[in-house]
């Protein structure tokens, strides 16, 4: 199924679907982080070992904010600050945060922390709204081959696979940077 509905693709996480969607500057895949068997399709997908781990993209701070309550009060503000006051043409950016005991083991693979998003993408606001809590969200493309850019592309790479929603990428040029909130260290340059 291919929707320009956002109601009907949340619909489908719900369900346990997996989703390629456009975020901020490739397309994602995306699925119900808490339903296991979609996100072994997404690793299926992919290619992709489990111990890798994934992101997770939310709509607001509010759907994350039990995973920021770890951090300093300043990094608290920055992490923040670097989500909310980031302009439609600059790289988005995910942070590895303390991953509490809420996030399941697979969205984490061998790390002690999980990476978060908070988006400015618009599409992908209201999906994870609709959707009412953040979302797997992996590039759409199997291993070693480039992030689709485009419906076309994703269905190239996935066919009737997964279901889609259709929309604008963002402006952003690249992928999300990826820093470690506790250390500071950029795993993703």
């Amino acid at each position: 199924m291919i929707t320009t509905s956002v109601a009907e693709a949340a619909s489908c996480l719900k369900k346990g679907q997996v989703l390629a969607y456009p975020t901020e500057a490739v397309w994602g895949l995306g699925c119900d982080p808490y339903n296991e068997q979609a996100f072994h399709q997404i690793l299926k997908l992919k290619q992709r070992p489990i111990e890798k781990g994934v992101i997770l993209l939310a709509a607001n701070v509010a759907q994350v904010e039990h995973l920021l309550q770890g951090l300093s009060p300043e990094m608290r503000e920055k992490v923040i600050a670097s989500w909310s006051n980031r302009k439609p043409t600059e790289r988005a950016t995910t942070w590895l945060l303390p991953a509490g005991e809420h996030i399941p083991s697979w969205i984490k693979g061998n790390h002690p922390k999980v990476a978060v998003r908070v988006t400015t993408h618009s599409l992908c606001v209201a999906l994870c709204q609709a959707f009412n809590g953040f979302i797997v969200s992996t590039s759409a493309n199997p291993a070693g081959l480039n992030p689709a850019r485009s419906l076309q592309e994703a269905s190239q790479y996935f066919a009737n696979d997964l279901e889609y929603l259709n929309g604008d990428l963002g402006l952003s040029q690249e992928p999300s940077q990826i820093i470690d909130a506790e250390t500071g260290e950029i795993i993703r340059t």
